[in-house]
């Protein structure tokens, strides 16, 4: 089994209820439960809008290789309503589930890179993975969540909400 590190966001339709039936859906389809961050809330990052996103991390026991893990995700932001229409401009989404981590491998061509190239200029991803993952070593950047929320560049709001459904379901673990 390995561990996939995912981050999920949200900013169009009921965000929290989004949020929600992803992490049930990758657990039934993509991976058992191991963690789930607090749900931060964020000003849109790389384009405007007036409705911010709400952000998870969770992390998942998989059996599937990584690019089958993709294959998951991206099917389920498909089942959940994401249209995607231009891959370089980004713009407001119903759901983005992205591979944060895959254990410490490194993968880097046309469909899939991993670690995420960008998230350590993203506050917005830093703080809920140093919820869940404070002591992961960023393998290509060989320095720890911490070390990379603090060097981060990105001075954009991102709070951490005190109410909100990201208590995750036991029953809805299995896989």
């Amino acid at each position: 089994m390995a561990k996939a590190t995912l981050l999920l966001g949200s900013n169009r339709g009921n965000r929290s209820e989004l949020l929600s039936s992803a992490r049930e859906k990758i657990y039934h389809t993509a991976g058992k439960h191991v963690a789930a961050s607090s749900l931060y809330e964020s000003e849109p990052w790389g384009f405007s809008d007036s409705t911010p996103f709400l952000n998870q991390v969770i992390i998942i026991d998989t059996a599937l290789a990584p690019k089958a893990l993709l294959k998951i995700l991206l099917d389920t932001e498909m089942q959940l309503g994401r249209l995607r229409q231009n891959h370089t401009v980004y713009s407001s989404r119903t759901i983005d589930i992205d591979i944060l981590f895959y254990d410490d491998l490194i993968i880097d061509d046309e469909t899939l890179q991993v670690p995420h190239p960008r998230m350590q200029n993203r506050m917005f991803t830093l703080l809920p993975l140093l919820e869940v993952r404070p002591e992961m070593i960023h393998p290509v950047l060989k320095k720890p969540v911490k070390a990379l929320k603090e060097a981060c560049p990105d001075t954009l709001r991102v709070e951490k909400c005190i109410a909100g459904p990201h208590p995750v379901n036991p029953a809805a673990n299995e896989v």
